[in-house]
């Protein structure tokens, strides 16, 4: 498996989050070290993508209440060795939201964020960790949102109540760096 477009994203990455500048080098490391790092099997980790997707106004995000989880989170999952970690966010984009991919753009081809958590185990996998390489999109909020069976409920979140719905440190990241991104023109 070819990992060198993912560990140039990586290198070029810079982020102004102490926290998360210590998870970047863990998952540059991570994915150094591991040829299958984008084989869900690989049982200490593995890649994941994940996409932050905004309105055009950048005041709403898309989150689902994930069924397995019980969360609510981003859209995003399993590279299930797919290289391409764009080409993984724009499917599982798709796939969770029900929006056909034409509808769905990146708005970089830069990381936007990265996180590192932990999937304890269940009766169907290992302790292991998810290596999550996330990207920013966008999606027209007019469009209708139908989701999929992998989610309770779907829907555009105001960026001021994500709290409400996802306490994580890594929400407050991402809102913040939405803040930076002007809205479309």
């Amino acid at each position: 498996m070819h990992r060198e477009k993912l560990l140039q994203l990586l290198k070029n990455y810079k982020t102004p989050f102490l926290e998360e500048s210590a998870m970047l080098e863990r998952t540059r490391r991570f994915v150094a070290a591991h040829e299958d790092c984008f084989d869900r099997a690989l049982v200490p980790g593995h890649v994941t993508g994940s996409s932050w997707v905004v309105n055009p106004r950048r005041d709403h995000a898309l989150m689902l209440h994930h069924r397995k989880l019980d969360l609510w989170l981003q859209p995003g999952g399993h590279a299930d060795g797919d290289a391409d970690i764009h080409n993984v966010v724009i499917k599982e984009t798709s796939e969770e939201s029900g929006i056909e991919p034409e509808h769905i753009k990146l708005l970089s081809h830069d990381i936007f964020d990265i996180d590192i958590h932990t999937i304890y185990a269940s009766q169907h996998d290992h302790r292991h960790e998810h290596y999550d390489i996330r990207f920013l999109l966008e999606i027209n909020d007019n469009l209708p949102v139908p989701g999929n069976n992998e989610s309770h409920q779907i829907g555009w979140i105001p960026l001021t109540h994500i709290p409400r719905f996802n306490n994580y440190r890594s929400f407050y990241r991402m809102i913040r760096k939405t803040r930076q991104y002007p809205p479309a023109s």
